[in-house]
């Protein structure tokens, strides 16, 4: 096993892992970040996404190996910001999804700060939500946009 050097949540990390290790198991069963979540395990639900280098991608699907040298944040590190949003509009029924969606909408207001509600719906498209709970989810990202 190689040591892998990344940036977790902000703070420098050397993980050791085997080289087949999806970047999901690590954060959840090696350092216990349980906030991302496995859903379907082939990128089509999005509760499995982190932020690589800011942008929104799913952990089930990425081998440790390619996070090298790169930054990673979780759920965990997100600012609080979003997540207060969330609670405020009630935007998490069962919140499974929520961690994903979290996540998109943190790469999606880091990309663009004050976005409409079509960007927002657009950021948002490939994350499921079984509850139905997509226009509290809109207009909690849309809080967080306007409290930025």
């Amino acid at each position: 096993m190689t040591p892998i050097h990344l940036t977790l949540n902000g703070r420098p990390q050397a993980l050791q892992a085997a080289p087949t290790a999806r970047l999901l198991d690590v954060l959840r069963e090696d350092l216990g970040l349980v906030g991302t979540r496995f859903g379907c395990g082939a990128q089509q639900c999005g509760a499995c996404h982190v932020l690589l280098d800011g942008r929104s991608v799913a952990a089930c699907d990425t081998p440790l190996w390619a996070c090298e040298g790169h930054a990673v944040v979780t759920v965990e590190g997100l600012p609080a910001r979003l997540r207060e949003a969330f609670s405020a509009e009630q935007a998490a029924q069962c919140g499974y999804c929520s961690s994903g969606m979290l996540i998109a909408a943190a790469a999606l207001l880091r990309a663009q700060p004050q976005p409409t509600d079509a960007d927002v719906r657009q950021a948002l498209d490939g994350h499921l939500c079984r509850c139905g709970a997509h226009n509290r989810i809109v207009r909690a990202v849309l809080r967080a946009a306007a409290s930025a």
